[in-house]
């Protein structure tokens, strides 16, 4: 996780007039009235043979691991195993990422008077996050690998990003836009391309994208009511980290994880090849950024003297 810098608020969240407040309630009625995402699936009503796990899960030859010649020469049934491990660690990613995202919530939640329609709407989605999570945790089970959570470093750095909802709240939901849109843009490609997809996984995705709407949409109008609200450092604060953090975000969510890696003695050229020297994967992390980055734009914090920063990390359009 992305370090960050926790500083002192100078306006409390619960003396702002929002006029985002229509929009949370209107989030809030639709959370509200959406049944239980885990039994929409009836996971426990399928038979262990609908698990991933009884199917081959090769990694598409249009997919980064899939295009590369030291994947091709694998053994089938190698192939198959890797295709599902990759799938296994990023749902893993999902259930952590969402865990930070309900600690980070409840802390913003704290901040706020209980009838603010941001308070409602906070401890709505922290219900669906948990939907989510046992979502992913039933889907983990069922392809039978168990994958690692967190290093204790990585650890270390969610408990600072959860203490952003009450200590900076406009930098934690930048970070839930960060690992949002990646996943919801990868999981959108993935449900338009016509690539055979386990049943129960286009399942998961397909819930996940439409409920995941909602919570998108709340951060970028918070993002929107609040940024222009900030002071001076603030504002240079989360100018300076909006890059760093959507890169690194968007790295964990797209690419594999060291555990795969080293799993399968993956070389580190091959890892260049299919990730960080391949043009077409670049394409993809800046365009699964599109919308927070125009977001960014929107907002002033992609400045003239900041955006060699975005071009570097090659986020930017311009670099795409």
């Amino acid at each position: 996780m992305i370090a960050t810098h926790e500083l002192t608020p100078t306006t409390s969240q619960a003396e702002m007039a929002s006029p985002a407040e229509p929009a949370a309630d209107i989030l809030s009625d639709g959370a509200a009235s959406n049944e239980f995402v885990a039994a929409a699936i009836d996971l426990e009503g399928m038979g262990r043979h609908e698990a991933p796990s009884a199917e081959p899960h090769p990694v598409p030859p249009d997919r980064p691991f899939g295009a590369t010649a030291w994947y091709r020469a694998l053994a089938q049934p190698t192939r198959a195993q890797l295709g599902l491990h990759l799938l296994a660690t990023q749902v893993k990613i999902g259930i952590e990422f969402e865990r930070v995202l309900k600690q980070g919530l409840l802390e913003f939640a704290s901040t706020l008077p209980h009838d603010a329609p941001e308070f409602r709407y906070a401890y709505h989605e922290v219900i669906e996050e948990t939907q989510h999570s046992l979502m992913f945790r039933e889907l983990l089970v069922r392809i039978g690998l168990e994958v690692p959570g967190l290093g204790w470093l990585d650890r270390m750095g969610a408990r600072r990003v959860a203490r952003l909802g009450r200590k900076f709240p406009e930098l934690f939901f930048l970070f839930v836009l960060g690992g949002e849109e990646p996943i919801d843009w990868a999981q959108r490609e993935t449900l338009r391309s016509g690539r055979p997809v386990h049943p129960l996984v286009e399942r998961v995705m397909r819930i996940h994208v439409t409920e995941e709407a909602r919570h998108i949409c709340f951060a970028r109008e918070y993002l929107r009511h609040r940024v222009p609200l900030l002071s001076p450092r603030r504002r240079l604060s989360l100018t300076l980290q909006a890059p760093f953090l959507l890169n690194e975000m968007a790295r964990q969510m797209m690419h594999p994880s060291a555990h795969v890696v080293r799993e399968y003695g993956i070389p580190r050229d091959v890892v260049a090849e299919a990730f960080t020297n391949n043009p077409a994967q670049r394409a993809s992390v800046t365009a699964s950024l599109a919308k927070v980055r125009d977001l960014c734009v929107e907002l002033g914090l992609v400045t003239p003297w900041i955006r060699p920063v975005w071009r570097a990390l090659r986020i930017d359009t311009v670099a795409a």
